[in-house]
């Protein structure tokens, strides 16, 4: 019967990766980037100055900063997927994949414009503080409730069940390169106590998660980044190679067609959306939880969020593995590329250095993750869950991340790409049909930015027919 499930999970990924979303991903990135100017890059000074911006407030206020919205959603983004999912990448895709990945990137970023823009447009007012996403502005302007609950129930399957027993599987896999490593107990032993860590945070609240991963995911990246430099350094002569093989696999237009659903392509668009998210309708739910005073600001930030994520973190791994001179291969796939290509570079310290990186990763995707399934709870029950509930969910949380270290790795990625999929093509389109209010918003801004203001928005502004907590 599990054989038979994972057969069809398979079969509707290719159909989903092989025409729908290709589709919705690429026409909708060049449709906001054409229609916003190209706001990825012409305001690229713009999304480093508001990051730093610190909410208004009185002194003691609990308001959720841009800078600390950004670490939420980047904790989501930035994860196991930017190691164990590049590494797939490569083993499965072949270097051109990496092409692809930069590709989503670049367009992605301009629809992490407008659906975090939109996020901030439709937030609503809570006791503590704002909040909002895809299901709001679904509810809010197309008032279309069953399709946001929808959307919701999608949000905590991909994130709550999908995306973090992936996670725990592929930190737990990275501990196969030691000599203590046994298949049948290890990822159990391991499961149990990132579940146990995990629960400790839960049961500390959300500000508790905020803090955290605030303070874990600058440390991470940067540390991450200075390695991979020093690795590219050590191996500089393999660069020429490694940028022709990257762009002559890219459009090896043979190789692709001749087989599209193993093609780079495919794998770039697949492990490309699943690590920085873009278009799918989750940093949203961390955008609006911001406080600003312009709905532009959080999704300039956003941007920031994506080139972060695939054009730093990404690249990352993948030079390390590309220069390190270890060809990738399907038995190589995961984390055992990865050990592989930095053993050969950094000898011993490779391993060790990765199983930290995942470590971290891995703990604060899970943290991300949770936070978006909390919110999405919020929109379905129409309240703020009571503590019984939450203590109920955080358990039921905490048992899922403990089983997903056990699980096969095809089953894993094939069901998280499935759901997180069907999220982008319900948030897609929404945001195509909204985006003209994301557009409105952002000339506002220039306009106020132009005429030596600090932006501040108001609804009647940009003409909002929809009725709005904040803005008024």
């Amino acid at each position: 019967m599990f054989g038979v499930i994972e057969k069809i999970i398979a079969l509707l990924n290719d159909a989903l990766y092989s025409y729908i979303l290709i589709i919705l991903l690429v026409a909708g990135g060049l449709f906001f980037t054409l229609r916003s100017k190209f706001v990825q890059f012409r305001m690229f000074p713009e999304q480093l100055r508001v990051v730093g911006e610190k909410p208004d407030g009185a002194k003691g206020e609990k308001k959720v900063s841009s800078f600390q919205a950004l670490m939420v959603s980047t904790a989501s983004r930035v994860g196991t997927g930017n190691i164990i999912g590049v590494s797939t990448a490569l083993c499965l895709g072949g270097f051109g994949s990496v092409f692809w990945m930069w590709v989503i990137a670049v367009i992605g970023g301009a629809s992490a414009f407008v659906e975090s823009t939109l996020a901030q447009i439709y937030k609503k007012k809570g006791p503590d503080g704002c909040y909002g996403g895809p299901a709001y502005y679904i509810e809010t302007a197309l008032h279309c409730r069953p399709l946001a609950i929808v959307f919701s129930v999608l949000l905590i399957i991909t994130y709550g069940f999908g995306f973090n027993m992936l996670a725990s599987y592929n930190l737990q896999s990275t501990f196969s390169a030691y000599s203590f490593y046994n298949a049948k107990f290890t990822p159990w032993i391991i499961g149990f106590i990132i579940a146990v860590i995990v629960g400790y945070c839960l049961f500390g609240g959300g500000s508790r998660v905020v803090k955290i991963t605030s303070l874990l995911v600058p440390v991470m990246g940067v540390a991450y980044i200075l390695v991979a430099f020093v690795i590219i350094i050590l191996n500089v002569k393999m660069l020429p190679t490694v940028f022709g093989r990257i762009f002559s696999e890219a459009f090896d237009f043979r190789a692709i067609f001749g087989g599209f659903g193993g093609s780079c392509v495919m794998y770039g668009i697949k492990r490309g959306l699943f690590s920085n998210e873009a278009g799918v309708g989750s940093a949203p739910n961390a955008s609006a939880s911001a406080e600003t005073t312009h709905p532009a600001k959080q999704g300039l930030v956003q941007i920031l969020s994506v080139f972060i994520d695939t054009i730093l973190v990404c690249s990352a791994t993948a030079f390390m593995c590309m220069c390190s001179g270890i060809e990738p291969s399907a038995e190589l796939s995961g984390a055992p590329y990865i050990q592989a290509a930095m053993r050969s570079t950094l000898g011993s310290f490779g391993p060790i250095f990765i199983t930290v990186s995942m470590i971290l990763f891995a703990f604060t995707t899970l943290l991300g993750n949770l936070y978006y399934v909390d919110k999405a709870l919020s929109h379905i029950l129409g309240r703020v869950p009571s503590r019984a509930f939450r203590y109920v969910y955080y358990i039921i949380a905490s048992l899922v991340i403990f089983v997903g270290a056990g699980l096969g790795a095809d089953f894993l990625w094939n069901m998280a790409d499935l759901t997180m999929g069907c999220m982008a093509i319900i948030n897609i389109p929404v945001i195509l049909i909204l985006g003209k209010y994301a557009f409105r918003a952002l000339r506002d801004y220039s306009a106020q930015k132009k005429a030596g203001k600090n932006p501040v928005f108001h609804a009647k502004d940009i003409g909002l027919p929809h009725d709005v907590d904040y803005w008024k």
